[in-house]
Formats: structure tokens, sequence, C-alpha cells
């Protein structure tokens, strides 16, 4: 079998990583179409399905564990890559087309039939609203995001790392700082202990938040243009830590090696932060726990910022276990992964409240939702991006019709 490392990372699309990458971002499709039929004591989503599923909304919790992590962490990865293929300012040009551009210009295509749909969901018993969300028009900072928080918190991370990396080559101009931080990342990554050195910020941010529940997950900032503390601190770590790793990438070796010790841990701290979180969120009217509440917080704390690194380093494993090598589907669906994304959440949402009503069981109805959203959005991309200008605007580059696909270097993987 190939290895991701057997060709130069400075030369060759690193396929194993972008289907990291495409795979976060279609299970972020995959979360959100679970949301209608999570059991909750009170409804969290713009529409309660009539038939909930504990299967899904442990779906739900597996995939929030790590998504968005590990997302993050690719993300660093390639920026690091781009920044140093490209020149600063070349950076800064394709980071604004790819990530900027979209958010500016995909917010009002997307939140508009969101809001329709909103407005069809409350209609029903079981819809309207998201509890919680920001009135309209917000007062600022508060904006509702929608799901294209991602890219907003991107932009946020490539300032603060090109003001971060401009004071440090400022000030460590014998380099001595940078040796020291590649020691300590190679330290850390060839640590057994690694994923648990690694959820030390996240954990203790999360103890501090004394209404963190496990199953929030980090706090999405969707709802802000404050990036709150706790997602700046997860998603920022991550981040970081990715554009480091690019600086030593034959260490991206141990994540190879370590795959199933690091996806067996990572099962089962999933299935315990599960378990956790029914007895949280159930505590109110349940038999008492033999600890305290306060002491199962902080425990659920640690354990999920565990499994978030653990998960996530397995996840990565695997795919370079396993997909180093090229295949024309995945780098189909990876290309298309990030058109998919950003136009999802109305399409998802709207099929949701379509089958809300019925008396099907919920495998029929979660089914029918992936089943006529993931074709539909396919051909939109087939159609209206890959052979495009958007697709130029969102990928780096614009496909050929009749014609091979040209090697794409790994700094050309969106939205990373």
């Amino acid at each position: 079998m190939p290895s991701l490392l057997s060709v130069p990372p400075s030369s060759e699309r690193l396929h194993a990583l972008d289907a990291v990458r495409a795979f976060a971002l279609l299970l972020g499709i995959v979360l959100h179409a679970t949301l209608s039929f999570v059991p909750a004591p009170t409804r969290f989503w713009l529409i309660q399905d009539t038939h909930q599923s504990v299967i899904l909304a442990l779906l739900f919790f597996a995939i929030h564990v790590f998504r968005m992590t590990t997302f993050f962490l690719m993300a660093g990865f390639f920026a690091h890559m781009s920044f140093h293929r490209r020149g600063a300012f070349g950076f800064v040009k394709d980071r604004l087309q790819r990530i900027g551009l979209p958010l500016v210009m995909g917010w009002p295509i997307v939140f508009a039939p969101m809001f329709l749909v909103v407005i069809w969901a409350s209609g029903f018993p079981n819809g309207g609203p998201i509890p919680g969300e920001a009135h309209w028009p917000p007062a600022l900072p508060n904006f509702p995001l929608t799901h294209l928080w991602f890219l907003y918190v991107l932009l946020e991370l490539y300032a603060f790392m090109l003001l971060l990396r401009w004071a440090v080559v400022w000030l460590d101009a014998s380099g001595a700082l940078r040796t020291a931080l590649d020691r300590l990342t190679a330290w850390i990554m060839r640590n057994p202990l690694a994923p648990a050195v690694l959820a030390i910020p996240i954990g203790v941010a999360f103890s501090f938040d004394r209404t963190w529940i496990n199953v929030m997950g980090v706090m999405t900032p969707d709802q802000s243009l404050v990036t709150n503390p706790q997602a700046f601190i997860a998603f920022g770590f991550a981040f970081g830590f990715g554009w480091l790793l690019h600086r030593q990438v034959d260490l991206l070796r141990t994540l190879e090696r370590r795959w199933l010790w690091n996806l067996l841990p990572a099962i089962g701290l999933i299935l315990i932060g599960f378990v956790i979180a029914g007895a949280m969120l159930s505590m109110p009217g349940a038999p008492p726990l033999p600890v305290s509440r306060e002491t199962l917080r902080l425990v659920s704390a640690f354990l999920y910022a565990l499994a978030i690194w653990t998960t996530t380093f397995a996840v990565i494993g695997v795919s370079l276990r396993f997909m180093s090598g090229f295949s024309p589907t995945r780098r189909y669906i990876a290309d298309a992964s990030y058109w998919l994304y950003l136009i999802h959440m109305p399409i998802v949402a709207a099929l949701q409240v379509a089958v809300s009503q019925f008396d099907w069981p919920w495998p029929i109805k979660f089914a029918a939702i992936l089943v006529v959203a993931l074709p539909l959005m396919l051909a939109s991309y087939h159609l209206l991006v890959r052979f495009t200008i958007i697709g130029l605007v969102l990928n780096g580059h614009r496909a050929t019709r009749g014609t091979a696909r040209p090697a794409v270097t790994a700094d050309s993987v969106a939205p990373s």
C-alpha cells in the first residue's frame, strides 16, 4: 500500500489528509441531519421530529466530539504549507478569495432560504425559531453566522497566525524559539500520551464554564462576531498545532502507526461520554448518583477533551493507513465537499420539516433526508460549480470537461 509520506509533501497532493478534510465537512451534513431526531427535554433545533432516536443521538454525539477539531488541525497544516509556497501576499489573496468571498457572498444566499424554512417550521407544534437564537435584526456583535461560522473563525485564525509569526520572526532572529517549538511538537507527537497533553487547554476551558455539559461539546461561535474564548482556545490550539505539525511532516508517521491504538480508546471514550451525557441530562428526575453533579461535570470535561484529541488522531491515522493512494472518487468528493457543506443547511432543514409529521420510522426518515439531499447537492456541484468560476473561487482550480485533471498540490486544498 502506498504511504502518504512516500511522495514529496511539497509537490504532491496529500491524498489522505485531503480525505480527512472532506470527511470532516461531509460529516457536518450528517450531523445536522440528525438534529431533528435527537431526544431532548426541550426542543433545541428548528423542528423536533415525531420519531426520536437514541441511535442518532449517539451518532450526533460521536461526530460532534472530533469533527471541527480535526478540521481546524488540517486547516492549520495546509495553511502553513500554502503560506510557504505562496508567500505572505499570495497567501492573504488566496484566503480572501476562497474563504472571505464565500463567507460574504454565501451568507445571504444561505440565510434567506433558512429563514423561510424556520417560518415554515413554526407552523408545526414542534417547530419554530431555535431557542436562544438572536432576534432579527441582531444587535451587534450578535450576528447569526449560521453554519458558515467556521469561515469567519478561519479568517480570524489566519490573521492571528500571521501576526504571531511576524512577531516570532522579529523577536527570534536566531531561530532558537522555533527550534524549541519544533522539539516540543516532536516530543508531544512521539509520546503515547499525546492526546492527553493536547487535551489540557480545552479541558481547562470546559471546567471553568459552570454551565458546560459534555453534550454541548465546544460552544459553537455561530451567533456572534466575537468568538467565544472556549471556541477560540479549542479551534485556535488545533489550528496552531497543525501549523507546527507541517514543519515536521514525518511526525505523521506516528499517527499512521498508532491508528488502532488511538481508535479503540476513542470509541470507548465516546461511549463513556455519551452515558455521562445521558446521566447529566436526566439527573433532576433520576435516582441520585454516587458523585455530585459538579464532580461529574469536571470529570466529563477532561474525558471529553481527551476524546476530542484521541478521536482526531484516530481519524487521521486511519486515513493515513488506508487512504494514502490516489482515488478519483475520493478526489472528486474532496473537491465537492466544500460546496456541499456551504449549501446544505437550508436543504437538509427543509427536508427535516417535510418529513417531521409523517408517521414513518426514524430510519426511513433519516435515510430519505440524506438520499434526497446528497444527490441533489452533488448535481448542483457538477452542473454549477465544478467547471465554472465558482469552482475556481472555492477550490483554487476549475476542472475542464473531457480532460484529465492535472496534478493538484496540497496548497490548493480548500477551505483550509
